[in-house]
């Protein structure tokens, strides 16, 4: 493990530079748009239409043809423990795919550097806490998002497999659980905190006195908003350029009752939480350790209260109007 000496304030500024987010429609990808808005930077965007990710020969065209200086490696074939279960090829295939590409890519026409996104599911299901970098592959993974958690593992190692073989400044983020403005609220794919913001703000229209939450609700985790995200994944494409994989999170938790709880407090509902315990609970407790986040100088602005908040107003504005219930 590198020491904090090696973390150089500003190793790569993106002042005047041509950068592109790949997945720029996705929540992160939207997320890292708005706050590379604040940089000196040219912006490059390519959707689904113009390019498919998975298909090496157009990476490699759309990149020659762009030339960007970096790339933020957003893209990705994303869901909850329902879509991991039910489609586990696409969260292999479809991930393992577009990351490989990409890096390969990048290597052949000269990026000069390169940030893949990862998840903190890579790290085993009951991996001491809190999970330090070191952790990853000690132990069996969850087995309900394993396919995912494969891809991204694959990720990290093509970072550092890059960088160790040919020198490239590729790099790796591994963020705890996101939630904010361009979450995926479908009720059949969607993560815990946009699967309850769904839920409470329709007990609420439709009356309910009851609320249903999957599980005991005794599991912890970790939810960081997805700007503070995107604020650390520009820091740390700035000023970090190591081996080693980096934690993006909070450093705090809550347990999914506490945090069904504070949802339907920012959406008004005021009926009973019911726990369905046929349904699974999944890791037991997922709770980053972000002392090399903290090295480079960054930390969090947005709590979780306020940032519930928020995540629930663009939810109700932005969603729920156009919704067919």
């Amino acid at each position: 493990m590198s020491t904090e000496s090696s973390f150089p304030p500003a190793s790569f500024p993106l002042d005047g530079k041509r950068v592109w987010v790949t997945g720029h429609t996705g929540m992160v990808g939207a997320a890292l748009v708005r706050r590379l808005a604040r940089e000196d930077c040219e912006v490059l965007t390519a959707g689904h239409a113009v390019l498919d990710l998975k298909r090496q020969v157009e990476v490699e065209a759309w990149i020659a043809a762009h030339r960007p200086d970096a790339i933020f490696m957003a893209a990705g074939t994303v869901g909850g423990i329902l879509a991991n279960d039910t489609r586990p090829a696409d969260f292999l295939y479809d991930n393992l795919m577009m990351q490989a590409n990409v890096a390969e890519a990048a290597y052949r026409t000269g990026v000069g550097k390169l940030l893949i996104l990862g998840s903190s599911c890579i790290y085993p299901k009951l991996a001491p806490q809190p999970i330090e970098e070191s952790a990853l592959l000690t132990g069996p993974l969850e087995p309900t998002n394993e396919w995912y958690a494969i891809a991204k593992i694959a990720g990290v190692k093509l970072a550092q497999a890059y960088r160790r073989q040919h020198s490239c400044d590729f790099i790796s983020a591994m963020p705890t659980n996101l939630y904010g403005p361009g979450d995926n609220y479908d009720p059949q794919s969607s993560h815990v905190a946009a699967a309850l913001i769904r839920k409470a703000h329709d007990a609420v229209a439709d009356g309910a006195k009851e609320l249903v939450v999957w599980g005991t609700g005794q599991p912890r985790r970790e939810f960081l908003h997805v700007d503070d995200c995107a604020d650390a994944l520009v820091a740390l494409m700035t000023r970090y350029s190591d081996h080693e994989h980096v934690n993006v999170g909070c450093g705090e938790d809550v347990t999914i009752t506490e945090l069904a709880q504070l949802i339907c407090e920012v959406a008004g509902f005021k009926g009973e939480l019911v726990h369905d315990l046929t349904k699974p609970d999944g890791t037991p407790r997922k709770l980053l350790s972000v002392d090399r986040l903290k090295a480079i100088g960054w930390t969090p602005s947005i709590d979780l209260r306020r940032g519930m908040a928020s995540a629930y107003d663009w939810f109700a504005q932005n969603v729920a109007q156009s919704a067919v219930r």
